[in-house]
């Protein structure tokens, strides 16, 4: 277990509190626990919705043309 001591303002502090009665936890460490868990499931690793999903296959089945090298690339663009 890793321990720190860190200086949080008023709001923040109630936010933590906030957290705390609605889980009906112990500690504010624990609190502090699921904030940094719901951080993580949010914004570091966030699944793939299946809205996105449609939109990259729709985009896989694309019509696109092949270019066997970037001469051939740039005949067909000019």
């Amino acid at each position: 277990m890793v321990q720190n001591i860190f200086d949080i303002g008023e709001r923040e502090n109630r936010v933590i509190n906030i957290v705390k009665a609605q889980h009906g936890l112990k500690t504010k460490s624990e609190a502090v626990a699921v904030i940094a868990q719901a951080y993580e499931d949010t914004f570091l690793e966030p699944q793939l919705r299946s809205g996105y999903l449609k939109k990259l296959d729709k985009i896989r089945k694309g019509k696109y043309k092949k270019f066997s090298s970037i001469e051939e690339l740039r005949k067909a663009t000019s």
